[in-house]
């Protein structure tokens, strides 16, 4: 091994997208979704964008992690099904994009049923990934996970590499991130939901990226890019996702991995950990 990874890798990169859809802006204000301009922005991640980012993908041979809420998953069944038909992680991202911090236990726990439900009956894989809507979990969430048999998490931000959190008594893996590595904190605009912070251009995307990845190699760590399609998916955004994806491939001992084959590795069963 090499530091904490297996072989001869020295980082890790899991590039993961949330696929919100309109199931976000509803959930945050149900009245948006009687505005066409806004949610034919949301709707341009899961109809059009997540097409050219799959092709992407396979162009750089890179495999990634999707968290698809139950609500999206619902509405585009062949979107999920093209998605897992190309090799890639389908993972829990509530029903409708709702915060944890706002549902009772017994809310919860019938929102990660029904997310489970969908995308098992979708994919004919049970999701072993989750990402709290709105990356803030709930004093219940980890330990309705691991009521589940759910191997990792990844809402927190605790270290630069998984690592293990309790979950009434039982360890799961948490794949952590960054805002740094989030689209939205960069381009999301959206004057119908009260959104009017000033776009970042993509070359600066770029550089913080990119430069976030060179600390990540210089220490042995990793990086989790959080992304969604309505936002990368635009074009000149895509391109710098693509010019940035070859950049790091350009460096040796550097892996791209979904978030769940890395969570295996640091599961406490695992042999590797």
């Amino acid at each position: 091994m090499s530091g904490i990874w297996p072989g001869k890798t020295k980082c890790v990169v899991m590039l993961t997208f949330d696929i919100d859809g309109v199931s976000g802006a509803i959930n945050v204000e149900p009245k948006s979704a009687g505005f066409p301009g806004l949610m034919s922005l949301r709707e341009y991640g899961p109809s059009v964008a997540i097409y050219r980012i799959l092709d992407m993908l396979d162009e750089t041979g890179v495999p990634a992690s999707f968290y698809v809420p139950g609500f999206v998953a619902e509405t585009h069944e062949d979107m999920v099904k093209e998605v897992s038909r190309r090799g890639h992680e389908i993972a829990h991202h509530g029903y409708m994009h709702e915060p944890p911090l706002t549902l009772s236990r017994d809310e919860e726990a019938t929102i990660i049923d029904r997310g489970v439900s969908i995308l098992e009956n979708i994919t004919g894989k049970r999701p072993r990934g989750y990402r709290a809507p709105g990356a803030e979990i709930s004093e219940n969430t980890l330990d309705l996970l691991a009521e589940r048999d759910f191997i990792y998490d990844s809402s927190l931000m605790g270290d630069d590499v998984p690592y293990l959190v309790d979950a009434n008594g039982t360890e799961m893996v948490e794949i952590p991130f960054h805002w740094e590595m989030d689209d939205v904190a960069y381009f999301n605009y959206g004057p119908s939901l009260g959104l009017r912070q000033f776009m970042a251009t993509p070359q600066h995307v770029y550089d913080v990226w990119s430069a976030a990845f060179e600390g990540a190699y210089h220490y042995g760590q990793s990086i989790v890019p959080v992304m969604h399609p309505y936002v990368i998916g635009r074009l000149s955004r895509l391109r710098m996702l693509e010019r940035l994806i070859k950049y790091i491939q350009g460096f040796e001992n550097v892996k791209f991995m979904r978030a769940l084959d890395v969570a295996k590795l640091f599961a406490p069963n695992s042999t590797l950990h």
